[in-house]
């Protein structure tokens, strides 16, 4: 009861949730059938002992949380930010399962997330941070049961050295574990500025059926990371 208390308390949980309300109401979805369907399939909570450059040893929290594994494996992003909460991770895995069932892919939704500054890092830190992240859930994931992805504060390296650790945990290479992979370990081409494009072709078909010209709007990008950039 404390974890659903943990969850549902949080406003971008309940954002999430009253979005899906929105849809269910239309669709006439019964009471029974809707709760099931907002919460989370499981949670998993935990602590994570890094040892630092100058010895000291550092614990942070982190979480994976699996939305939904019904129809496929769950898929859905690693976040490494000091403002992540339990609750937006698991709206975050919601939202996963709602864009990959829109667009019929046989895919559920997951979230990971590492409570963290990744910024103040250097980069042993951050490599021994990816490593035992992945070593504290890679029971819990797998090709057939759940895949990571990078997300905010990870990237290639981040995903590179948690593949890695997987592989050494299940005894062979496992590429298929993890996305967002170097092209050289068996990334896509095309993937790290896939999140960017996707915006663009979307806007430009926005334009398009509102029968507005490219030429005459103005866009504004917010922030710079792998998206904005």
């Amino acid at each position: 009861m404390a974890l659903t208390n943990t969850i549902y308390n949080s406003p971008v949980f309940q954002q999430a949730c009253d979005q899906f309300d929105l849809a269910a109401d239309i669709l006439g979805m019964d009471q029974g059938l809707r709760e099931r369907t907002k919460q989370p399939r499981r949670c998993l909570i935990v602590r994570l002992p890094v040892r630092m450059d100058d010895g000291r040893i550092e614990t942070y929290e982190a979480y994976r949380v699996q939305h939904n594994i019904s129809t496929g494996p769950a898929k859905g992003g690693i976040r490494f930010h000091h403002d992540v909460t339990l609750g937006e991770v698991a709206a975050l895995a919601m939202w996963m399962s709602w864009k990959c069932s829109l667009v019929g892919l046989p895919f559920g939704g997951a979230k990971g997330g590492v409570v963290v500054n990744a910024r103040d890092m250097s980069t042993g830190e951050l490599e021994r941070l990816s490593r035992r992240y992945m070593q504290e859930i890679a029971t819990f994931i797998g090709p057939n049961v759940d895949i990571p992805a990078p997300d905010v504060g990870t990237n290639e390296q981040v995903m590179a050295w948690m593949m890695d650790t997987y592989s050494n945990h299940v005894g062979h290479y496992d590429p298929g574990v993890i996305t967002g992979k170097p092209i050289a370990l068996g990334g896509s081409l095309g993937r790290r500025e896939a999140t960017g494009e996707g915006v663009a072709w979307l806007t430009k078909a926005y334009l398009t059926d509102m029968g507005i010209k490219p030429a005459d709007t103005k866009v504004i990008v917010q922030g710079f990371g792998n998206v904005g950039s």
